[in-house]
C-alpha cells in the first residue's frame, strides 16, 4: 500500500482544510534512517556542532571596546575584546558564574550551558562589574568581581525604552504617548498628551501576532546627539482599513482587527515627525507633509534604529528622506529643530522604483557631513547603485563611485578626512556578484581602494568612535573567520575561526555554488546545489528547488556561510539526505546587480524569476546527469509560497509536486507599500475596468494544475493574510482541481522556521510524491531545545 494524501474535493465552501490521513505498510527498511540522518541537518542540531562563530559584537560604552558569545567546545562563552590595548579576554568564568547562580536560585547551572545567551551591564556599564539576564523565568543581576547573584521574583515589567546618547534618559511610550524618565531612576515625564489609538507617538497598533506573543515593541525614534531632544513619528492610521483574524483554540474564539493598506486604497498609513524638547517639554511638527508609509527599511529590523532620519551634530537640524506612494520619488529634507520649517534639499525620481539600498533590510545609505556642505546620497540614476556628492542646496558636486558594480552599505564617514567607507558588490573580476567586500573612496572620488582582500562576503561593524572594524567574512562554502581590523582594513587580530570538523564527521557537506546563464542566453545567475551525503553519481536523483523570488533579495540571498537566516540552508540539506538534489537559483530581478537586471520582472510580479529557474536547471541538468528533470519539485515560503504555487501552475510540464507554504498568491491583497513598489501604483483601465495588478494572480491560473500540490498556511498570520490562500483554494475547487491544504491553528507568518511537523509533512509529500516511496509512519522530528 501507499501513503494516501485525502485530495481536496470541498463539496461545502465551509469546508476549511483536511488533513493527511495515512495508510501504510512497513516503510522501506532505510526510510527511516535517511529520516533520522536529515533530521541530523536541521539548523539547531548543525549549530550545536559549530564551533567559533560569534553572536555579536555588542559595542560598549566608551566607543571602542565590544562582547560577543561564541559557541566553544567547553560551552558558549562571553568575549570582551579591547581594540585599543589588542586584548582578548573573557568577561566572565563561567564556571564561578554556574555556580553563583546555582546558591542563588536554588538550580543546579551547566557552566557549559548557561541559560542565556545576553545580558546587560547594571547602571549602564558605568563600573562594569554587575551583569543583567534572564534565566529559568527570573530576573538574574551578578557580581562578576565576586561571583555572587541575586535573583528576582518576576521579570522585569518596566517598557521597553531608548536610552539617550549620554545615557540620562530613557524614552518609553505608554497609552499612545512619549514618556521620558531618568535612566537612574526617578519619576517619569510625559512629553506628549495628545496621542491615540491609531495615531499615536512612537508606535503603530500592534499586530495579532505582538499581542498573542507578548513581543516587546520599542519606539521609532532618534535622539539629538545632545539628549536634549527628540524626533519621533506619529503614525496616522485611523482612517485605514481592516484587516481581521479569528484565534479559534479557545473555547470562546478570540477577534483581532488591525490596520493593512492595500494597493489601490484611497488612505494609507503615513506618518508625521515631531521634535520634542526633553527640559522645555514642548512638541513641535516637522513642518513637511505626511509621509506614506511606503517601504518596509524605515525601521531596522532588529531594533528601533530610525534609519531614514539623522541629527545635524549640533542638534539643531534634522535631516530625513521622504518617500512617495509607489516608491518612484525619494527626497532629501532638512527641518529647523526650533522652528519645524523643513526644505527640500535634494530628489530622484523614476519611472520603475527607488531604494535607499539594494536590501530592503539594510542601512539608508546617505549621510550629512561638513556641517551639512556635503550630502553623500545613493543613486541608481546611470543604471549602477552608486554615490554621489551634494552641496546643502542639493546641487551635484560630484559623481563619487561610477563602473558597472553596486554600493552596498555606507559603514563610515570620516567627516576630517573627508572619506567614505562602504561594501560593494561586482568590482572583482571573476568574483560573484552578490559578495561583499569593504572599501574606501574620498569625497570628491580619488583614492578608491579594495579594504579586505580575502575573496569572501565581508560582514562590517563599525565602532561607535570609527576606529575600529568588526569583520565577518565567509562564502557559502567556507566557514567564517573573525578579524579586528583598523578603519583602514589592517587586520589587527584574529579573534574566532569556525570549525566545522564535527559537521563532517556527520557527513554534512557544504553547498555547492554554481553558475549558469539566463533567460537571456548571455546574463549569468548565481546558485547552489545540494547533493544527499551518501551520494552516488550512477544514480538518478529527483531535483527539488526552493524558491525566494523576492523581488528584493532572492532564492540564495546573502552569499555567506550561514545554517539559519532567511533561507535557512541547513533545511536545503536535510531535505537532500532523503534522496533529492535541492538547489537554490538567484534570478534576473533579484539584488545587487545593475538597475536594468533588478526591473527585469518590475510591474509583472508573477515573473518570479522562474524562466531564468528552468533555464538554469535545463543547463545543470546538461553538466550533470544524475539529475532527473522528468522529476522536478518546488517549495517555498511567503514570497516563496507566492513563487512556488506559480511554478507549478505557469509550467505544468516541467514542475510536478509543490509545496507552497504562506504565500502572497495576488498582491492587490498585500500591504501597498510593497506590492506597489514593485507592481507600481494601483491602476483600474476605465474603459475596460481591469487593473494593472489583475494578471498577477495565482488564482487566475488555477485551471493549470496537473501534478501534486500541498498549500499550507497559518491562520493567525497578519503579514500575508490566509484569505490569500483561500482565494486560491476557491479557484482550485472551482476548477475541480485535486490538491491538498493545511491550515495551521494559531500559527503566525513564519510557521515554516522550524515547525518540525510542518518540516516533516514537506518531507513526507516530496518523498511520496517525486520520489515515489513510503515515509516512515508519523516519524517525529525533536523539536530545538528551549
Amino acid at each position: 500500500m501507499k501513503l494516501a494524501w485525502l485530495p481536496l474535493r470541498l463539496k461545502h465552501a465551509l469546508c476549511f482544510a483536511f488533513l493527511p490521513v495515512l495508510l501504510f505498510d512497513a516503510p522501506p527498511v532505510d526510510a527511516q534512517g535517511r529520516y533520522s540522518r536529515a533530521e541530523q541537518m536541521l539548523p539547531w542540531n548543525l549549530e550545536r556542532l559549530t564551533t567559533g562563530d560569534p553572536d555579536g559584537p555588542h559595542w560598549m560604552a566608551g566607543g571602542n571596546r565590544f562582547w560577543y558569545r561564541v559557541n566553544t567546545p567547553r560551552g558558549g562563552e562571553f568575549v570582551l575584546v579591547d581594540p585599543e590595548r589588542n586584548t582578548r579576554t573573557l568577561v566572565f568564568d563561567n564556571a564561578r558564574l554556574a555556580a553563583a547562580m546555582s546558591v542563588a536560585n536554588d538550580t543546579s547551572y551547566d557552566p557549559v550551558k548557561l541559560p542565556f545567551t545576553s545580558f546587560e551591564f547594571a547602571d549602564h556599564g558605568a563600573n562594569e562589574r554587575v551583569i543583567e539576564f534572564k534565566a529559568s523565568a527570573r530576573r538574574f543581576a551578578c557580581d562578576i568581581a565576586s561571583y555572587t547573584c541575586s535573583v528576582g521574583d518576576t521579570l522585569p515589567t518596566n517598557p521597553v525604552y531608548v536610552r539617550s546618547p549620554d545615557g540620562a534618559w530613557e524614552a518609553f511610550v505608554r497609552e499612545h504617548n512619549l514618556y521620558v524618565r531618568p535612566a537612574e531612576g526617578g519619576d517619569s515625564i510625559q512629553l506628549t498628551d495628545d496621542g491615540q489609538r491609531f495615531w499615536a507617538y512612537g508606535l503603530p497598533d500592534p499586530r495579532p501576532t505582538e499581542l498573542r506573543m507578548g513581543l516587546p515593541r520599542r519606539p521609532v525614534l532618534q535622539w539629538s546627539p545632545d539628549s536634549r531632544k527628540i524626533a519621533v513619528q506619529r503614525m496616522d492610521e485611523r482612517e485605514v482599513e481592516h484587516f481581521h483574524l479569528i484565534s479559534y483554540t479557545s473555547s470562546r474564539p478570540k477577534h483581532y482587527s488591525y490596520p493593512y493598506p492595500l494597493p489601490g486604497d484611497s488612505i494609507i498609513s503615513r506618518f508625521d515627525i515631531h521634535i520634542l524638547d526633553v527640559e522645555e517639554r514642548t512638541n513641535l511638527r516637522v513642518g513637511a507633509d505626511p509621509q506614506p508609509y511606503t517601504t518596509f527599511s524605515t525601521v531596522g529590523v532588529l531594533d528601533s534604529t530610525w534609519n531614514t532620519v539623522k541629527w545635524g551634530m549640533a542638534g539643531d537640524r534634522l535631516y530625513f528622506t521622504q518617500g512617495s506612494r509607489g516608491a518612484k520619488r525619494i527626497r532629501l529634507l532638512e527641518a529647523d529643530a526650533a522652528s519645524g520649517a523643513a526644505r527640500v534639499i535634494l530628489q530622484d525620481t523614476t519611472k520603475t522604483h527607488l531604494e535607499l539600498n539594494l536590501l530592503i533590510v539594510g542601512k539608508a545609505n546617505w549621510a550629512v557631513a561638513n556641517d551639512g556642505n556635503d550630502i553623500i546620497w545613493f543613486s541608481e540614476r546611470d543604471g549602477w547603485a552608486h554615490l554621489y556628492r551634494h552641496d546643502d542646496e542639493g546641487n551635484l558636486k560630484n559623481q563619487i563611485t561610477s563602473g558597472p558594480w553596486t554600493v552596498g552599505d555606507i559603514v563610515y564617514v570620516d567627516d576630517g578626512a573627508n572619506r567614505i567607507y562602504f561594501t560593494a558588490r561586482g568590482r572583482e573580476v571573476g568574483q560573484n556578484p552578490a559578495v561583499a567586500s569593504l572599501y574606501a573612496v574620498n569625497f570628491d572620488g580619488s583614492g578608491l581602494r579594495r579594504l579586505t582582500e580575502e575573496p569572501a562576503d565581508h560582514a562590517i561593524s563599525v565602532s561607535p568612535s570609527g576606529r575600529f572594524l568588526f569583520d565577518e567574512y565567509s562564502s557559502v562554502d567556507v566557514p567564517p573567520v573573525t578579524v579586528l581590523r583598523s578603519l583602514e582594513g589592517r587586520v589587527i587580530r584574529t579573534l574566532e575561526r569556525a570549525d566545522v570538523s564535527q559537521l563532517e564527521e556527520i557527513g554534512w557537506r557544504p553547498p555547492e555554488p554554481f553558475s549558469v546563464k539566463a533567460r537571456d542566453g548571455v546574463t549569468d545567475i548565481y546558485g547552489l546545489m545540494y547533493r544527499p551525503s551518501d551520494f552516488d553519481p550512477d544514480r538518478k536523483y529527483p531535483v527539488i528547488e526552493y524558491i525566494y523570488p523576492g523581488p528584493w533579495i532572492g532564492s540564495v540571498g546573502i552569499w555567506r556561510f550561514t545554517h539559519t537566516g532567511i533561507h535557512r540552508r541547513s533545511e536545503q540539506q536535510a531535505l537532500a539526505e532523503l534522496g533529492f538534489v535541492v538547489v537554490q537559483i538567484d534570478a534576473m530581478g533579484t539584488a545587487f546587480r545593475s538597475r536594468a537586471f533588478r526591473d527585469t520582472w518590475y510591474g509583472d510580479m508573477r515573473d518570479n524569476g522562474i524562466a531564468d529557474h528552468v533555464t538554469a536547471l535545463k543547463q545543470l541538468a546538461m553538466r550533470h546527469p544524475f539529475l532527473d528533470l522528468d522529476r522536478v519539485g518546488v517549495y517555498g515560503h511567503s514570497g516563496g509560497g507566492f513563487g512556488s504555487l506559480d511554478a507549478i501552475l505557469r509550467y505544468p510540464d516541467f514542475y510536478k509536486v509543490a509545496v507552497s507554504s504562506s504565500g502572497n498568491h495576488d498582491n492587490r491583497t498585500y500591504h501597498a507599500a510593497y506590492g506597489e513598489k514593485y507592481q507600481g501604483v494601483f491602476a483600474r483601465d476605465t474603459v475596460s475596468g481591469t487593473n494593472n495588478f489583475a494578471g498577477q494572480s495565482n488564482a487566475a491560473m488555477a485551471e493549470n494544475l496537473e501534478g501534486k500540490l500541498l498549500i499550507i498556511h497559518g491562520d493567525m498570520d497578519d503579514n500575508v493574510h490566509p484569505a490569500m490562500t483561500m482565494q486560491v483554494v476557491n479557484a482550485l475547487i472551482a476548477a475541480n482541481k485535486n490538491f491538498d491544504l493545511l491550515l495551521m491553528p494559531n500559527r503566525e507568518h513564519s510557521i515554516m522556521r522550524g515547525d518540525p511537523y510542518l518540516l516533516r509533512l514537506r518531507w513526507d509529500y516530496f518523498v511520496e510524491h517525486l520520489l515515489g516511496e513510503e515515509p516512515p509512519e508519523n516519524y517525529r522530528i525533536t523539536p530545538p531545545s528551549g
